[in-house]
Formats: C-alpha cells, sequence, structure tokens
C-alpha cells in the first residue's frame, strides 16, 4: 500500500465485521461507479455513492464532535449511513456546491468555498484508507513536478519548456526546427454560443508565433512534437500497472492528440507490455506522490523509446475495462490495501 506519510492506516479485512465502501463521485460520472461497485458487491462489500454535486441542497453531512465522542453521518433521501463504519473511500471526483442556483448573487462564491471546504473537511477526517487522500491528489497536479522527478526515476521525458515569456517560446520553437506542441495545465473547457470547446494539445505552427503575446494573459507549456509508433495509457493501481496501446497515426485527427479522435479509437486499444525499467520508475513516480492511483500517458518512438507525458491522479480507465480488470482491481485494492498482489 501506498499513500502520504501521516495517512491512517487502514483496518485489516479480517476486523471488520462489515465492509462499506465510500465512491466520493457526481452525478454525472460515467459507468466506472457502477464498474466497480458491482466488483465492490460481488466481494462482500456495501458501495455506497456519494453524489458530491447534490452537496449542500439534495443531502446532509454532519458530524458531532466532543469528549464523549465522534459521530459522523450521511443523510440521503431520508436513508441516514454511519460514516464512521466505512472502511474505505475511493476519492473518485469532486463537484460539491457546483448546483447551488445562480440567484444566490455575490454570496454564491462564499457559499461554494463553505461546502468545498466542509465536505473536504469530513471525508479528511475519515479513519480509513482513501484511494487517494486529496492531498496526495494536489500533490500530483504540477506537471512540472511531475516532469522533473520522471527524470529523476529515470523516465525519459520530451524537451519541454513552461513559460510566459514570448522571446522564450520563439527560441524553443527554432530551437526543436519547428516541431513543438503546445498544451495546458489544467482541464478545462471553453463555451461559446452554448457550445463547449475543449482545449487540445495542439501542434504549434509558423503562423502562431504573432500571437505570442497571449501569453502575457496566461503562460503555456511547449514541449518537442516527438514522431510516434504508439501512445500509451498505463493504468497503476496500488503495485500493478495495466498497459494498453493505441496507433492514433492512423487517424488524421489524431495524431497530434489522440482524444479528439477517442470515440473513432475506442475498440483500437490492445494490451501492451512496458520494459521492466519504465514500469518500475512510473511505480517510483506516483509512490513519490504518495498515489495508489493514477493514470499515466507515455509515447512510443519509433525507434522503440519510451518516453513520458505525465500521469493524472484521477485520469480515465473505464474504456479500458474490456481488455483489463482495472474496475476489479480497484475493488480489490480497496476492500484490501494490504494484498500483496499490490506490492
Amino acid at each position: 500500500m501506498r499513500g502520504c506519510p501521516e495517512l491512517a492506516q487502514p483496518v485489516a479485512p479480517a476486523q471488520l465485521a462489515f465492509l462499506a465502501v465510500l465512491i466520493l463521485t457526481h452525478s454525472q460520472d460515467n459507468q466506472s461507479i457502477a464498474l466497480v461497485s458491482q466488483a465492490l458487491t460481488k466481494r462482500g462489500a456495501t458501495p455506497v455513492r456519494l453524489d458530491s454535486d447534490l452537496y449542500p441542497q439534495a443531502l446532509q453531512v454532519s458530524t458531532h464532535l466532543s469528549g464523549q465522542g465522534r459521530h459522523r453521518h450521511l443523510n440521503i433521501d431520508g436513508q441516514k449511513i454511519d460514516l464512521q463504519t466505512v472502511t474505505a473511500c475511493w476519492y473518485r471526483r469532486f463537484a460539491a456546491a457546483s448546483l447551488l442556483p445562480q440567484d444566490l448573487g455575490d454570496t454564491r462564491e462564499a457559499c461554494v468555498a463553505e461546502s468545498r471546504q466542509t465536505l473536504y473537511g469530513t471525508i479528511a477526517a475519515l479513519d480509513c484508507f482513501q484511494l487517494d487522500p486529496l492531498r496526495c491528489v494536489r500533490r500530483a497536479d504540477h506537471k512540472e513536478v511531475q516532469l522533473e522527478k520522471a527524470l529523476d526515476f529515470g523516465l525519459s521525458i520530451p524537451a519541454t519548456l513552461i513559460s510566459n515569456d514570448p522571446e522564450e517560446a520563439l527560441a524553443f520553437y527554432r530551437d526543436n526546427a519547428g516541431l513543438v506542441v503546445t498544451k495546458t495545465q489544467t482541464s478545462f473547457a471553453i463555451y461559446r454560443d452554448q457550445e463547449e470547446h475543449v482545449v487540445f494539445t495542439s501542434q504549434v505552427r509558423e503562423e502562431h508565433l504573432h500571437e505570442l503575446d497571449g501569453l502575457a494573459c496566461a503562460p503555456m507549456m511547449f514541449q518537442q512534437m516527438l514522431p510516434k509508433r504508439l501512445e500509451l495509457r498505463a493504468t497503476v493501481v496500488g503495485g500493478r500497472v495495466f498497459t494498453a496501446a493505441v496507433d492514433s497515426q492512423k487517424l488524421p485527427g489524431a495524431t497530434v492528440d489522440w482524444r479528439r479522435e477517442g470515440v473513432a479509437l475506442v475498440d483500437a486499444w490492445t494490451p501492451y507490455q512496458l520494459p521492466p525499467e519504465v514500469e518500475n520508475g512510473l511505480l517510483q513516480l506516483t509512490s513519490h506522490f504518495g498515489l495508489n492511483y493514477g493514470a499515466a500517458d507515455f509515447i512510443v518512438t519509433p525507434e522503440g523509446q519510451h518516453i513520458f507525458l505525465e500521469v493524472n491522479a484521477g485520469g480515465e480507465w473505464f474504456w479500458l475495462q474490456p481488455i483489463w480488470p482495472i474496475a476489479e482491481a480497484i475493488a480489490d485494492l480497496l476492500i484490501d490495501p494490504f494484498c500483496k498482489n499490490f506490492r
């Protein structure tokens, strides 16, 4: 089992008469919730779903602390669930207060902040194994730190520039013979005329060099654009790594970012085995951040070199379930974090 050093040690399953796993998510999450819930139920555990976007309006969470004891419970549609019986928590998604009405006016921002802080605090206070604690997830958020530590653990990375300086960006473009991509460090969408526009990794072209003054409003990450034979998604669950490969170059729209053609490629993924030294470096990286779960992206060059791009502490995996038993691995880890299979 991994985890931040200060993480409370989970109770061994043999000591438990009841296994309750809290699933922290939101009401619009995908089928990964059902897949893991089914796997937990088959293993004799009770999944408890907490749709965080319904808090604080449609569900209630209460904590009572005193010298006489500690009591926490969740109230969903009149059903009261004792959170003190929770043996593990899967921190899947968090969207507390996102449904609060806009007509709260200038108090809405304060209500959102207070709701998120309060629910965060209750989850953090649960004395159980968490996959993964928020503090560990946040440690892994910074791509610059990821890339630097990846080098420390022997992984190869693309040449990278992170800057808001147009002159630095121009020099980097020239140093890499114009083969450069740009990406953001946060996930977001821009809405125009009620249409969602997702920001993908994109190639920097010569005409874009006249727009570098925009860096004064937002810094960017620039990376060397490498030739690809395959793209990999390596999903870490405990000490196990489930890697899948896809040939993103067979579709014109996917050559720079396979996610642009994610639906078209969904059935094209196949199992893949990372070289031992690459897999070990990835496990060292996730362990450094205290993560028991992580979804990492790699490029395999035509020469067979494995290039690490990033690891996402909350990355998706559900489309890989047909080729790897990831839901079952997550359920196993939530039930028994001490299992030797995860070392």
